[in-house]
């Protein structure tokens, strides 16, 4: 098991439990919980990480939560942070379909959340975690009340500028397991942050590229062809006019305005079909919106508060 990383500026939140659970197909994930800080409590919040990140990156959220008066539990997906890699390069961010992921947050949720975390539960997802939890919803029907979307993954604005029909084809003549066209092993979170598509914030860009310092092993390099094609699958779903039948909870999309890596318009468009979905904009914010200005953080918060009581 790779072990929480701790640095100075990004240390361990207090009272954390870690550790790895095996998904039944074999990958091991590698998971994190924290107990209520506060009494009493208010439930669970589920935090689902997007593609290439890792949990340490999220401790100041976890922070965040705490206060707020709930437990937290999250997890690395397979092939990603301290979980179990998929190929022999451990730089490739890979994953044969995003319904593996989906197993991978049902593994959590019975051995982690519901064994040891106390309800009510919430899931708190971004960006392709947002997209786990759409296609995940009916099954968590009963079991998590509210779902609070950053960013989702409803549909990208293209891997790269690649077209969809392209990464198909290069899928099934056989280079799944290469990396996106333009892509390679090259660490995102290590790259130079003038420029960077998610985050306007330099202080928290850099905070997560020290992390990564503090342990390469945690690190993901670009995509690989079959991630994006899964990505592209999972996005052919979300357009279908039946899909919204498929999400019974109430559910926030949070927009981030300025996004250059997921599509708003598709994300807009979905939440209007849900009937239990809302959605808010965050005007001026990049992708990552945990991670932003606390200009934009504050607003995040707001609408999360409001919907989370």
């Amino acid at each position: 098991m790779i072990d929480l990383v701790d640095i100075p500026s990004n240390p361990v939140p207090d009272g954390a439990v870690a550790g790895m659970v095996p998904a039944p197909d074999g990958p091991h994930l590698r998971y994190a919980r924290w107990p209520l800080a506060v009494h009493p409590g208010r439930g669970t919040v589920i935090l689902l990480q997007g593609r290439a990140e890792f949990i340490e990156k999220y401790f100041e959220t976890v922070r965040d939560l705490r206060r707020r008066g709930f437990a937290v539990a999250t997890f690395d997906w397979r092939g990603q942070g301290g979980s179990d890699r998929l190929l022999a390069d451990p730089r490739k961010g890979h994953v044969r379909g995003f319904e593996t992921y989906v197993s991978d947050l049902m593994t959590v949720m019975r051995n982690v959340v519901l064994a040891d975390c106390p309800p009510p539960y919430y899931v708190l997802a971004h960006s392709t975690g947002g997209a786990v939890a759409l296609l995940a919803a009916e099954r968590l029907r009963t079991q998590v009340d509210r779902m609070v979307l950053t960013a989702p993954l409803v549909a990208l604005r293209g891997p790269r500028g690649v077209p969809p029909g392209l990464v198909r084809n290069l899928a099934r003549l056989g280079f799944a397991h290469s990396y996106i066209p333009g892509g390679g092993a090259t660490i995102l979170a290590t790259r130079p942050f003038r420029g960077n598509p998610v985050t306007s914030d330099r202080e928290r860009y850099l905070r997560t590229n020290a992390v990564i310092e503090g342990d390469l092993r945690i690190g993901v390099g670009s995509a690989t062809i079959g991630w994006a094609a899964a990505a592209i699958r999972a996005s052919q779903r979300f357009a279908r006019p039946r899909f919204a039948e498929r999400v019974p909870i109430p559910v926030l999309m949070v927009i981030a305005g300025a996004d250059r890596v997921v599509s708003n318009s598709a994300i807009e468009t979905l939440a209007s079909r849900i009937g239990t979905a809302a959605h808010v904009w965050i005007p001026g914010s990049l992708h990552e919106i945990l991670m932003e200005r606390d200009l934009y953080r504050d607003q995040f918060w707001a609408a999360f508060d409001q919907f989370v009581r």
